[in-house]
């Protein structure tokens, strides 16, 4: 049997948005052949976002069928956008591919944590609050929400306590490595590098 899916761990990205959380977990996802689990989202997708890449973007009534059923083990509301992560998504997937990972704020995090306990390993991705606030409006995030997000930060960044890692993000290249040496060491694979 594959030792890996035997391994059937869930790595939670998170930190403060504008972290670059995002790009640093989907690099180290593409890098170590590990599968996302997307969460389901109520808002309309931003620009460079695409459904079923980036969120599974859904109605308000769809989105509430589901809460109703029961399927979201987290679920949340942000600026009247409800966000949430289906149980039988991880379930399904941690059966299909072992490892999995998921980019959820810092709430997210702890409701993921308080289901799995150590199956889930968080790693918090984190800048300065200049730097997170000078990306978003280079993103083109609307200003206000810019403004909320940052009234958020010092909450957000007093999680990375709580979290089993954290890495300074300025540097993408070497967030992703060292992030991916970091995730080796849970994954177990023996990898061997050949020339």
């Amino acid at each position: 049997m594959n030792e890996q899916l035997d391994r059937k761990l869930i790595f939670v990205f998170t930190g403060p948005d504008g972290s670059g959380r995002k790009t640093v977990a989907d690099s180290v996802g593409a890098t170590l052949g590990i599968a996302k689990v997307l969460s389901y989202a109520t808002r309309k997708p931003r620009p460079g976002e695409a459904n079923g890449q980036d969120y599974h973007f859904i109605s308000p009534e769809l989105y509430e069928q589901f809460d109703r059923a029961g399927d979201f083990i987290e679920s949340i509301c942000m600026n009247g956008n409800h966000y949430g992560v289906r149980g039988m998504d991880i379930e399904q997937s941690l059966l299909q591919n072992g490892s999995v990972f998921l980019i959820l704020n810092t709430e997210g995090a702890e409701l993921l944590k308080e289901q799995y306990g150590d199956q889930v390993i968080r790693l918090f991705i984190y800048a300065d609050r200049r730097t997170v606030q000078d990306r978003q409006q280079e993103a083109g995030v609307d200003s206000d929400i810019v403004r909320f997000r940052m009234d958020q930060y010092e909450t957000a960044v007093a999680y990375q306590a709580r979290c089993e890692h954290a890495f300074e993000n300025y540097d993408l290249a070497h967030t992703v490595f060292d992030i991916s040496n970091t995730l080796e060491h849970y994954l177990q694979r023996n990898l061997v590098e050949r020339d």
